[in-house]
C-alpha cells in the first residue's frame, strides 16, 4: 500500500451525484409518469432548488431534513411547470424517487473493493431514512451511513466532516472524503480531512458535461471509484 493508503482508516463518501446519478434516475421517473414536459429540465430544476433550500433551513436555526426540503422544492417546481394537477399521491411518490436513484455503474463494485480494506461510509445531506433505503435498493455495501442528520448540519458546515472524524475518535488526516465537487472537498480540506476527486463528467446529464479537470490541492484525483480502490490499493 502506498503512503496516503497507509495513512487512511476511513473513507467517507458524498452521494448525490459521486455515487448516484441523480439526474439520469429521475428524469426517467417524471418521463415515465408522461406529464409532458421535459423531464431532464425537471430534475434539473429540482435540484436547483437544494442548496438555496439548506441555506434558509441553516439561517433559521430550525433543522428540516432533506425528505421534506425535497417535498417543498417540489412543490414549487410542479406550479413552474404547470403540474399543479398532479395529485398528492403522486406528489408523495415522486418525492422519494430520491431514496431510489441509481448508482453509477462502477460505484457498488469500487465500493466493496474499498471495503476490504477501510471502513467506507456515507457523509451526504440526505436523511437517514433516504440513505438506508437508497443502500438497500441500489446494494450500496456502507460499513456505517452518516448524514447531516446525525449532526443537525448541512454541508458545508464543519460539524459534518469533523462529525466523521469524532464518530471514529480519529484525527482528521486519517479520514477521506471522496466526492464529485471540489466545494465540497475545499471545505472538508479546511477541516484537515485528506481528499479525492471523483470525475463524474455526466452528473447533470449528457447534455451539459461537467468540468471535471483536476485540482492540485486534492490528495488524489480520480476517473471513477474503482480507480480510487486502485489507487489506494484495493
Amino acid at each position: 500500500m502506498n503512503e496516503i493508503a497507509n495513512k487512511i482508516k476511513v473513507i467517507a463518501f458524498d452521494i448525490f451525484g459521486t455515487v448516484v446519478d441523480w439526474h439520469g434516475s429521475v428524469s426517467r421517473e417524471v418521463e415515465a409518469m408522461d406529464l409532458g414536459v421535459d423531464a431532464g429540465a425537471f430534475a434539473l430544476a429540482w435540484r436547483a432548488g437544494y442548496k438555496p433550500a439548506m441555506q434558509q433551513v441553516m439561517a433559521s436555526g430550525e433543522w428540516v431534513i432533506l425528505d421534506h426540503l425535497h417535498r417543498r422544492i417540489l412543490d414549487g417546481v410542479v406550479a413552474d411547470f404547470g403540474l399543479d394537477s398532479i395529485s398528492e399521491a403522486e406528489r408523495q411518490h415522486l418525492n422519494l424517487v430520491w431514496h431510489r436513484l441509481d448508482p453509477w455503474p462502477d460505484s457498488v463494485a469500487g465500493l466493496s473493493r474499498l471495503k476490504a480494506g477501510f471502513i467506507i461510509c456515507s457523509l451526504s445531506n440526505g436523511n437517514l431514512g433516504l440513505l438506508t433505503e437508497m443502500a438497500k435498493n441500489a446494494g450500496l455495501p456502507w460499513d456505517c451511513i452518516l448524514c447531516a442528520e446525525n449532526f443537525n448540519k448541512y454541508k458545508p458546515h464543519p460539524d459534518t466532516y469533523l462529525g466523521v472524524v469524532r464518530t471514529f475518535a480519529l484525527q482528521p488526516g486519517q479520514v477521506m472524503l471522496a466526492a464529485a465537487h471540489h466545494g465540497d472537498l475545499e471545505h472538508a480540506r479546511n477541516c484537515g480531512l485528506e481528499t479525492a476527486y471523483i470525475e463524474r463528467p455526466h452528473e447533470y446529464g449528457r447534455e451539459q458535461p461537467k468540468n471535471v479537470a483536476p485540482w492540485s490541492a486534492n490528495t488524489l484525483h480520480t476517473t471513477s471509484i474503482l480507480d480510487l480502490a486502485e489507487q489506494m490499493g484495493c
